[in-house]
């Protein structure tokens, strides 16, 4: 089925209609208090009219707010269904001095038309202003935790990936899955959207995607019902740059790098704004050489024979290229309602070699046998995205209506090929061999929709609704073939292997929070509906795999202010991780004939209760404390299978895990020149099973993660950034995980009036970060080390150009407030 499931969609909408009549009930009430009016006109001092001038009705006994509009293109202003009472009209407009009109007294079913309003120019009036901001690169929010890594040295030509690493509480495996506080299942988001790709997939965009190009990256642990409920662990969202300034202007930046091998970063940004009109592209490329070594001990136990012992030993170097481009427009079709349309998209190359060692023996350290693997692999990922998009600001009171709609595409290509020769010491040569090539394109199809409605009941008491419907279909086709090493041969289809495996999946979702602020207390409650319909097709053999389910996800935050400088906060909410397109595929890659991945159609979504308690002091010190319990949870597990001698990778269902945290964050000032911040998170993760590999699975350890980012401003014009980062080991599933650590630090200078800097920064300066992983569960026994290459210096040039300035006459259109709206490879 290629629609929107029509029952979930009706049932969605119907949420969002009963939302939003109960603020139009409201607004029918108040219109039945009265019939009064009150309008008039605003104009300047040579009596021509201002249009879109703010004007709001205010009680003249204590100045609170009855309602607000904007004046029209002649000048004019209404209010209507008014009760009985005593008002001021007060008039606001940017470069002219507040104007109120006298005391107007209504009493039932009059109208009254006040003189014109006269505004005048305030003589405080600076013709240019520079606009200059300086926020902290670690700021603690009451929701979220923001990286404002746009000025920072230490994300100057880095990747997305590579500034998440240094984010607090965020950690990196082996394979680039990403962690928040020691525990796995994060979303991630791009400018407030869903990526919707597997792990593999999104750590190729996030590694493609230029650092100079971010605004900041925002850390939600416990998102609220306004978010997809995906992402057990919270959400990071990555903020993209959009200059918001009139007239043309634009970056430019370019990184020289050297680690083992060489890379280069470039990106241009360009903003255009005058009138009604704002238009903005990114253009970036990067060229990257990494060279990776991953060394793999493991034992195969034989019942009734001996045991065999595996040394692998692989040393890999990748080279990659990645273009990436975003263009986009937002145009005021009035003072309230801004459109939108952006297009994005990227091409991105990889090309790995591969040179590997398997020793095999009976005995430890005593090989009888090895093989030696040559292989290749080219892969390429293109990506093209659209986007509409259409804000509605419905008075000046908050009311708003936003709509998006996305289409995304995804293609994505592979030619792995694997050539294993075997030996045996007694013999000069080879006396077999295997020659595997997997050719495997895929594409992935994308269709959201999405509409949000906010409506203040009053100052204090505010609603949010919305819909989002998405249609995710992706195509997998491993085409699997081998070849003898007889001279001549050629590869032929292996239709053991050979399959094509196709997924459908639509979610429509609606959600309503409502958000009610007392005198020193705020409650926000909101549920999200997700009904969600979804077919696995295994074309060539093997079942169907259909589901379809309905999962309400409500979420509680309550926020007490003790005093000036101390607050309290508890929240709770429900969450889905779905198993990823990558992990359901049931196709098996082999890497040689020991050694192969595996997907799992069976898996099911895994569902996290979550609850918070966070102390706040003096709006900066941070304590916070977890606890969340998944059931299902989905893990990665690397099984052996002893009659055959073979070590595979695959993702099962477990029956729980439990996750007990407690974190605490800190910024510091030790003088005017010497700042930073102190992160520190413990936690405890416990994962149980009853049936895997038929016996009781029951294992956890405490762990701790440490994050201290220091900045030193000593000379005027000079920022020396250092950052040191530290993750205890720790236990996950099956996997016991080596401690990590590293050092960052880079210096920057500002020059030529502030448009022109310069960075130098060093990643891993001591070249200790490295990854270790080790298993012994029944008859599973290995032990991994991989490390790649993360010291990296890198000289970043930053050029700031155009209109740098404003006048302070401009007008802000709703497009000023607007979130940016683009998706995928940015």
């Amino acid at each position: 089925m290629n629609t929107i499931n029509y029952k979930s969609t009706l049932y969605c909408i119907v949420i969002l209609i009963l939302s939003i009549s109960t603020g139009t009930q409201y607004s029918f009430a108040q219109g039945n208090l009265s019939s009064s009016k009150v309008s008039g006109h605003v104009v300047k001092t040579n009596a021509q009219p201002i249009d879109y001038a703010s004007v709001t009705l205010i009680k003249s006994t204590d100045s609170s707010l009855v309602k607000g509009t904007l004046t029209d293109a002649d000048g004019k202003y209404i209010f209507d269904h008014l009760p009985a009472g005593n008002y001021l009209v007060k008039v606001n407009n940017i470069g002219y001095a507040k104007c109120y009109s006298n005391t107007v007294t209504l009493t039932e079913n009059t109208t009254i038309e006040l003189p014109p309003l006269q505004l005048v120019a305030s003589t405080q009036q600076l013709q240019e202003v520079t606009v200059v901001s300086a926020k902290p690169l670690i700021e603690h929010q009451t929701d979220r935790t923001v990286i404002n890594v746009e000025n920072s040295t230490l994300a100057a030509g880095n990747s997305a990936l590579e500034i998440l690493q240094k984010a607090p509480g965020v950690t990196l495996d082996k394979d680039d899955n990403i962690s928040l506080n020691g525990k796995q299942g994060v979303t991630v988001m791009i400018n407030d959207k869903l990526t919707y790709l597997s792990a593999t997939q999104l750590a190729a965009l996030l590694r493609s995607t230029d650092g100079n190009t971010i605004q900041s990256v925002e850390i939600i642990p416990n998102p609220s019902a306004k978010y997809d409920a995906a992402g057990s662990s919270g959400i990071i969202n990555i903020k993209l740059k959009k200059n918001k300034q009139s007239g043309t202007n634009g970056s430019l930046n370019t990184t020289i790098a050297q680690s083992t091998y060489f890379r280069d970063n470039f990106s241009l940004n360009l903003n255009h704004k005058t009138g009604k009109l704002n238009l903005f592209t990114n253009l970036s490329h990067n060229d990257g050489k990494n060279k990776h070594k991953l060394d793999l001990k493991r034992t195969v136990d034989s019942a009734g024979k001996s045991n065999t012992y595996f040394n692998q030993d692989y040393k890999m170097v990748n080279v990659r290229h990645n273009s990436q481009f975003r263009i986009g427009a937002d145009y005021d079709l009035s003072s309230k309602n801004t459109i939108g349309v952006v297009a994005s998209g990227y091409y991105n190359t990889e090309t790995g070699n591969n040179n590997g060692i398997t020793y095999l023996g009976t005995q430890p350290d005593v090989y009888t046998s090895y093989q030696h693997l040559v292989s290749r692999e080219a892969q390429t990922y293109k990506n093209i995205a659209f986007n509409i998009n259409d804000r509605y600001q419905i008075d000046t009171a908050g009311q708003s209506l936003s709509v998006d709609m996305d289409y995304l595409y995804y293609k994505n290509n592979g030619n792995m090929q694997y050539n294993t020769y075997f030996y045996v010491p007694s013999k000069p040569s080879a006396y077999d061999s295997l020659f595997i090539r997997n050719l495997i394109p895929s594409s992935i199809r994308i269709y959201t929709l999405k509409a949000d409605y906010v409506y203040p009941f009053s100052k204090t008491l505010k609603l949010e609704t919305g819909i989002k419907l998405s249609d995710v279909k992706t195509d997998n086709d491993l085409q699997a073939q081998t070849k003898s090493g007889l001279p001549g041969a050629i590869y032929e289809n292996d239709a053991t292997r050979t399959n094509r495996f196709i997924y459908d999946e639509k979610i429509s979702a609606g959600y309503a929070n409502l958000s009610k602020n007392y005198k020193n207390t705020s409650v926000q409650a909101g549920l999200r509906a997700e009904y969600t319909h979804s077919e696995g097709e295994l074309l060539g053999g093997g079942s169907d795999i259909k589901r379809h389910y309905l999962n309400f996800f409500p979420s509680v935050f309550v926020k007490q202010t003790l005093s000036s400088k101390n607050e309290i906060g508890i929240s709770y909410s429900r969450r889905i991780d779905r198993p990823s397109y990558e992990s359901l595929n049931p196709f098996v890659y082999y890497v040689d004939q020991y050694t192969y991945q595996q997907g799992n159609p069976f898996l099911t979504p895994q569902y996290t209760n979550a609850y918070n308690l966070d102390y706040t002091y003096n709006h900066t010190i941070n304590v916070s404390i977890g606890y969340s319990h998944t059931h299902d949870v989905i893990t990665e597990a690397i099984l052996t299978n002893v009659e055959k001698k073979t070590t595979y990778a695959t993702n099962l269902n477990l029956s729980t895990q439990n996750y007990y945290n407690i974190s605490f964050s800190s910024p510091f000032k030790l003088n005017k020149w010497w700042n930073g911040n102190f992160n520190a998170v413990g936690f405890y993760l416990v994962t149980k099973s009853d049936t895997l590999l038929g016996n009781q699975l029951n294992r956890g350890k405490a762990a701790y993660n440490l994050n201290l980012t220091q900045t030193f401003t000593p000379v005027k014009g000079y920022k020396l950034e250092v950052l040191g980062s530290y993750e205890s080991s720790l236990v996950y599933g099956l996997y016991d995980v080596k401690a990590r650590y590293f050092v960052d630090a880079g210096i920057s200078h500002s020059f030529a009036d502030k448009k022109a800097n310069i960075k130098f920064a060093v990643s891993d300066i001591f070249n200790t970060l490295l990854s270790g992983v080790s298993s012994n569960y029944q008859t599973n026994h290995f032990t991994l080390r991989q490390k790649n290459d993360t010291r990296v210096a890198r000289i970043t040039f930053t050029y700031n150009f155009g209109n740098s300035k404003f006048k302070t006459q401009q007008h802000n259109t709703g497009s000023d407030d607007e979130k940016n709206r683009v998706k995928g490879g940015n």
